[in-house]
């Protein structure tokens, strides 16, 4: 990072508070904070008070304001989207023109720009999605790959794909502790729903991994520990000391069972590195006879990697697990 430019779209969300305080610890020349929000960067702004720290407004829809934040840069972390399942529901053509028409923007930004690297940040319900935001997530992978394909070799464009990070914003970790210290009920959807369990600090080092190592098209994934919601839902009353009942409300519009990062068919051609799964781009032309003709046989003997079939976290382990997060740790502190 010595003496680099930066770029973090999204940059006032989670991903992207993490990632900026990585950052000022190094020898970095400039970070661009790229989002709509004038209030969250004006938040930003006045907590971090860093003059490496430049605040773009602008949105990855608009591709002018994307040029002008992307001119200079050597790399790029593209982190902003809709995230939120229902609201892409009830609006998929939102969801499309920000996470995949808006990745695409950003990618033919950064390819006229000369960025020398790019990691699109994606997730774990863009796996056989049925919900419109892994859809048009699923279709930012796919961007992301064919540009890539298509690029100059010496331009990485990457992705990453990681499941629900703990204590994101909008997710059940702040819902159920709001309804713990307000004395109501914890509104669980399934109490044998799965999710993969990660901080943000083991994103950040995915992303990171995925930077210093990714190949074009690349995408890296995570292995990572999953724990039922209900376990979830007792592992947070035994650490905040409560007795608030458990409310089942059922499984929510576009919601599944479980997630999953990697299908059989990537699982047949990942590489396994250890703590990460990297998937390599598929470099095949329209030769059709390698689609239709030549089959992988072996591609049967694998099964996808899910929050079913990963090491399930009991309530102890979970505990654990939460007492390193930021949020929960400054929610106990409050709540004593």
């Amino acid at each position: 990072m010595r003496n680099k430019v930066v770029l973090i779209t999204g940059g006032t969300g989670s991903f992207g508070n993490a990632a900026l305080k990585r950052f000022l610890s190094t020898e970095i020349a400039e970070i661009r904070i790229f989002s709509r929000d004038e209030k969250k960067q004006d938040d930003m702004r006045h907590e971090y008070n860093d003059p490496r720290i430049k605040y773009y407004i602008g949105d990855v829809r608009n591709i002018a304001s994307v040029h002008n934040a992307v001119t200079g840069v050597d790399y790029i972390f593209h982190a902003a989207a809709l995230k939120q399942v229902p609201s892409c529901e009830f609006y998929p053509m939102e969801a499309i023109y920000t996470n995949s028409i808006g990745a695409d923007n950003l990618i033919s930004a950064a390819i006229a720009a000369g960025v020398k690297r790019m990691v699109v940040l994606s997730t774990d319900k863009a796996v056989y999605p049925i919900n419109a935001m892994g859809m048009s997530k699923a279709l930012m992978e796919k961007i992301m790959i064919a540009r890539a394909r298509l690029a100059d070799p010496k331009i990485i464009i990457c992705g990453t794909r990681y499941g629900n990070v703990m204590a994101s914003r909008g997710s059940v970790i702040p819902l159920f502790i709001s309804q713990i210290k307000s004395g109501k009920p914890l509104t669980v959807t399934d109490p044998e729903m799965t999710r993969f369990m990660m901080t943000i600090e083991e994103a950040i080092d995915l992303v990171l991994y995925a930077f210093e190592h990714a190949r074009p098209g690349d995408i890296f994934v995570k292995k990572a520990p999953a724990a039922t919601i209900g376990t979830l839902a007792s592992a947070l009353k035994k650490l905040f000391r409560a007795d608030n009942p458990i409310k089942i409300i059922g499984t929510r519009h576009g919601e599944k069972l479980y997630e999953t990062l990697l299908t059989r068919e990537e699982m047949a051609k990942a590489k396994d590195l250890g703590d990460y799964y990297r998937i390599p781009m598929d470099d095949r032309d329209l030769n059709y006879n390698l689609y239709f003709v030549e089959g992988k046989p072996e591609t049967s003997a694998y099964e996808d990697y899910n929050s079913h079939n990963t090491r399930r976290l009991n309530e102890e382990e979970l505990i654990e697990l939460l007492l390193k997060v930021d949020y929960v740790k400054r929610e106990l502190e409050n709540w004593k």
